[in-house]
C-alpha cells in the first residue's frame, strides 16, 4: 500500500496505480491527483468516473473539486447520473465549486434531466457560473413539480440579475413552498423596483416565519421609503426572535429614528443575539435620547452585548 502522506506529481506512475491497484490504493492514487494541481489529473479523475467501485468513484468525484473548466464539468455532468447516491452527491458539491462560465455547457441539458436531484444539482452548479445561456433553462425550471429544483431555479435566475426575470421572480415569491417564497424573495433585492419593494413587504406578513425574516432582511436594502420603515417597524412584534433581528438590523441600517423605543425595549430580551442587534441599531441610528436604555447594556450577562453597548455609546456621547 503507498504510503497517504507520501506526495506523488508523476500522472504515469498513478495512471498506472489506477489501472492495476486494489481500491484502497485507487484511492489514494486519487487523493495524489487532487493533491497535484496538475491538469493533467482531470483526464485521469475522469476516467475514473468508471471504476467499478463506488468508493472510488466518489473519491474522484470529490477531488474533481479541486479542478475548474468544461473538462472538470464534463466528468462531473456524467457524475451526477451516477447510480450510487454518494457518488452524484459528491459530484454535486463539486460541481458547484465551478468557476469558469464555459464550464456550464455540459450541465445545462441537465436541466431537463428526468431525476429531480439531478436537475437540482446542476442549477445550484449554474448558480455561480452566471452563464447568460442558463437564463431561458432556469426561468422553466421556475414551474417543476419538485421544490428542490424551484428553490435551485430562484437562485440561478437572482444571480444573473437580469431585470428581464423580475415578473417571474416576483410569481416565485408566492410560491406554495415556503423554501422558495424565501428565495424568490432574497433573489429580487439587485433592483429597486415599486413592484418588488411591494412583494418584499406583503411577504413579511407571511405565514412562514423563515420568509418573513428574509423579507425582513431584504427589506432594507430595496429602499428608503417611509413604507419600509414602518413595516420593518410592525415586524419588531413578531413572535419569532430571528424575524425581529432581521428588522431590527434593517432599521439600524436605515436608521429610522421613530423605531428606537421599540429597539430600545428589546435590551431585555432572553436572546443575547437579539439584544446585541438592538444595541448595535441604537448606536447607528445615532440619537442620544436611548443613552439611559443602552447603560443597563454595560452589565449584560453576554460579554458581546456588553461589548456592543460600549460602542454604541461610545457612538452617542463623543
Amino acid at each position: 500500500m503507498v504510503d497517504l502522506f507520501e506526495r506523488y506529481t508523476d500522472l504515469d506512475d498513478v495512471a498506472q496505480r489506477l489501472a492495476e491497484g486494489d481500491a484502497g490504493e485507487r484511492r489514494v492514487a486519487i487523493l495524489e491527483l487532487a493533491d497535484s494541481g496538475d491538469p493533467g489529473a482531470v483526464r485521469l479523475l475522469a476516467a475514473a468516473m468508471a471504476d467499478p467501485d463506488a468508493g472510488v468513484r466518489r473519491q474522484a468525484a470529490v477531488a474533481l473539486g479541486e479542478f475548474d473548466g468544461l473538462e472538470a464539468a464534463s466528468a462531473l455532468a456524467i457524475a451526477l447520473l451516477d447510480v450510487d447516491s454518494g457518488v452524484a452527491a459528491a459530484a454535486a458539491d463539486s460541481a458547484a465549486e465551478l468557476k469558469d462560465v464555459d464550464a456550464a455547457a455540459p450541465l445545462l441539458p441537465l436541466v431537463s434531466h428526468e431525476r429531480p436531484f439531478v436537475r437540482a444539482s446542476a442549477l445550484r452548479a449554474l448558480r455561480e457560473l452566471r452563464n447568460e445561456a442558463s437564463l431561458k433553462p432556469a426561468l422553466a425550471a421556475l414551474a417543476d413539480k419538485d421544490p428542490d429544483v424551484r428553490v435551485e431555479a430562484v437562485g440561478t435566475v437572482g444571480y444573473l440579475k437580469d431585470r428581464t426575470s423580475l415578473a417571474a421572480l416576483i410569481a416565485a415569491a408566492a410560491d406554495a413552498e415556503p423554501r422558495v417564497r424565501r428565495a424568490s424573495v432574497g433573489a429580487l433585492t439587485f433592483v429597486r423596483d415599486e413592484a418588488v419593494v411591494a412583494t418584499v413587504l406583503q411577504r413579511l406578513s407571511d405565514a412562514d416565519w423563515s420568509v418573513r425574516e428574509a423579507a425582513a432582511e431584504a427589506a432594507s436594502f430595496l429602499s428608503e421609503q417611509p413604507a419600509v420603515g414602518a413595516a420593518l417597524i410592525a415586524a419588531l412584534d413578531d413572535e419569532y426572535w430571528q424575524v425581529r433581528l432581521k428588522a431590527t438590523r434593517g432599521l439600524g441600517r436605515l436608521k429610522v429614528r421613530a423605531s428606537l423605543r421599540k429597539i430600545a425595549s428589546q435590551l431585555d430580551h432572553a436572546e443575547a443575539n437579539l439584544r446585541k442587534e438592538s444595541a448595535t441599531a441604537l448606536g447607528e441610528i445615532g440619537d442620544a435620547s436611548v443613552v439611559p436604555f443602552l447603560e443597563p447594556a454595560l452589565n449584560d450577562p453576554d460579554p458581546d452585548v456588553r461589548k456592543t453597548a460600549r460602542w454604541a455609546l461610545s457612538r452617542l456621547t463623543e
